[in-house]
């Protein structure tokens, strides 16, 4: 099949948009597809040379050296340069709409080079314009309902009316996914969700899990640092709860040798990096970013313990990489997290600070369940989670999309019972 991949941003070493479309367009072209990926800024890296890229470029208003920056005039294009930053002035977030705007230009011209369309959590009104030429298949890896709702109960009450504002594109995104016939999903407990907030007909979702390279991601041999803890994620966003974590390791330290490794970005002066000062764990917490994959596969496989705290998951590709390098996980019982770790991790009620340091404790003071559990990890992502494997289902999915497409976009949409209009 000849696939064009969308991503509104592709951010390859924070977030999982960047990873899923590496690696999902390389199993892909594995299977012998033509694949094409659109995305807009950041642009992936380290695509396969098999894949071509076509940058969709925005005002790029969000770039990690001059974020929420003003544009000069010069740069102004077009009416959706002018809605983006519009939006942006306004506290919105607009990435989505005009992404999905701009990609629908670009393909209209091409629609006899491709013979679907897949978008990666982007459910922009420009999809539902490409729909009308091309089949459409759709991935949401959670509905964002559930990190508005976090950053909601997080909100000081001065900032709750902007935190409604900047999730103003969840309304599109409901109405676009409504009436797109197939989407993708990552796991059964992010499906639901997604029939919950999103009212989306059970029958229109697939569930294909993320994989994971197991060749990269795998124990290493060398001795595991003692008492060092890894944790994956957005460290700001208080959907990942590493606040608490940091609850945890503060009072560990009391009892314990600990050693705290996030990888990602800390804001300047942000909540993440004031709260490590107030807890005085400068000294054993170190952030990092920008790490290659093979700086995470083995900084993962050094760690002792990998922590996962967060207070929603829809799938976890931290802990499916943890469990590929043998790491034994303590993980919050959130989500789509006990799905997807079986029964290969210590869980936790999502903000538990004293099950958390219980937890880490128990686990960091016992070898043999530290191996046994690292093992069973291994096995787990091994037999379950591949990259081939999810490019072969995520294909299966394209080849009905096509098929409905055949019978006429109207036909498709309305044999879910969802109104095409």
């Amino acid at each position: 099949m000849r696939i064009a991949l969308l991503s509104y941003r592709s951010k390859t070493h924070c977030g999982g948009q960047g990873v899923y479309v590496r690696y999902l367009s390389r199993g892909l072209a594995d299977l012998g597809h033509q694949v094409e990926v659109f995305s807009g800024q950041p642009y992936p890296e380290q695509l396969d040379p098999r894949v071509r890229l076509t940058e969709v470029p925005s005002l790029d208003l969000y770039r990690d050296d001059d974020p929420f920056r003003t544009p000069h005039p010069r740069e102004f294009r077009d009416r959706t340069d002018l809605l983006e930053v519009a939006t942006m002035w306004t506290a919105g977030f607009p990435e989505p709409r005009t992404f999905s705007t701009r990609v629908a230009k670009l393909l209209r011209s091409r629609t006899a080079d491709f013979d679907v369309v897949h978008d990666n959590q982007c459910l922009g009104y420009g999809l539902l314009d490409i729909a009308r030429h091309l089949p459409v298949v759709a991935t949401i890896h959670h509905p964002i309902t559930r990190d508005r709702a976090v950053d909601l109960a997080a909100a000081p009450w001065r900032r709750i009316p902007f935190v409604h504002r900047w999730y103003g594109f969840l309304g599109m995104q409901r109405r676009v996914a409504r009436r797109i016939p197939d989407l993708l999903t990552v796991s059964s407990s992010s499906a639901a969700d997604i029939v919950a907030d999103f009212g989306v007909a059970p029958e229109q979702l697939h569930t294909v899990p993320l994989g994971v390279d197991t060749e990269l991601f795998r124990p290493r041999g060398q001795s595991r640092v003692p008492g060092r803890i890894v944790a994956v994620a957005s460290a700001d966003k208080p959907l990942k709860g590493i606040a608490h974590l940091l609850e945890a390791v503060a009072r560990l330290r009391h009892t314990r040798e600990v050693e705290l490794r996030l990888v990602g970005r800390l804001e300047p002066n942000g909540p993440t990096e004031k709260l490590i000062a107030e807890l005085g764990l400068a000294d054993i917490v170190t952030a990092t970013s920008g790490l290659s994959d093979q700086e995470l596969a083995e900084l993962l496989a050094s760690a002792q313990v990998a922590c996962i705290p967060s207070i929603y998951e829809g799938f976890s590709l931290p802990a499916v990489e943890a469990m590929a390098s043998g790491t034994p996980l303590v993980a919050s019982r959130a989500g789509a997290l006990p799905e997807v770790v079986g029964d290969c991790a210590e869980l936790v009620e999502p903000g538990n600070v004293d099950q958390l340091t219980r937890a880490l404790d128990e686990l960091l003071g016992d070898p043999r369940r530290l191996d046994r559990m690292g093992r069973a990890g291994r096995g787990r992502a091994v037999a379950i989670f591949s990259w081939p494997a999810v490019g072969a289902r995520t294909a299966l999915v394209y080849e009905r999309a096509i098929e409905r497409h055949r019978a006429g976009p109207t036909t498709a949409v309305a044999a879910h019972g969802v109104s095409p209009r």
